[in-house]
């Protein structure tokens, strides 16, 4: 077993029974693509680990705030985004256990926000079919409840769309001004009119 598989096990604070699960995690598509021998890819298990975290964050949100249905869905969100999963992603460190085919190494896929997210989800569904939902909740209370993220990552579509159906006479016009950088890690500068008034 590899230093990294070990040192992330520690750092999950679990210990996997089946390994293979968590390898598989760790396993992007480009990996598997390149080596074109069944390897399975992280996919269908970040599929899993996205509901496993809708669940247990969406229950904790309910638990614990006496919040109507839309500040519930609100505040899950911003926990669950992809900036909010890169973060506990990096904290775990996955990215150094992450099997990478060689283009993306050389692009530095192992720091690319959407694959650190996608990859703690894949993780989070490995911990799940290893250990069960007992397991996997630990993994996600360890960062759900941190209050200084709360307040930090914002909706802000959710804020604008609210604001549009408080106020019937609006009308939201997106228009895209300028995209930049390579293909797969684009940054695009996008205007917001609200009855032709630019925010």
């Amino acid at each position: 077993m590899s230093d990294n598989l070990v040192q992330l096990q520690k750092n999950l604070g679990y210990k996997f029974k089946d390994i293979s699960l968590l390898k598989t995690a760790l396993t992007h598509s480009s990996y598997a693509n390149e080596k074109n021998d069944g390897t399975q890819c992280n996919e269908r298990l970040e599929f899993l680990g996205d509901s496993i975290l809708g669940f247990v964050s969406a229950k904790y949100f309910y638990e614990n705030f006496d919040y109507p249905e839309g500040e519930l869905t609100k505040h899950r969100a911003a926990k669950v985004c992809e900036n909010a999963l890169c973060a506990f992603a990096k904290e775990l460190g996955i990215g150094p256990a992450l099997l990478l085919g060689k283009g993306e190494t050389r692009m530095g896929g192992n720091e690319r926000p959407s694959i650190l997210a996608d990859a703690f989800e894949a993780v989070l569904a490995a911990v799940f079919l290893d250990g069960g939902l007992k397991e996997a909740s630990k993994i996600v209370l360890r960062f759900i409840p941190r209050e200084d993220e709360f307040e930090r990552v914002k909706d802000y579509k959710t804020v604008l769309q609210e604001v549009v159906q408080r106020n019937r006479e609006e009308h939201v016009e997106y228009v895209l001004i300028d995209s930049v950088g390579p293909d797969h890690a684009k940054t695009f500068t996008v205007e917001v009119h609200l009855n032709s008034n630019v925010i």
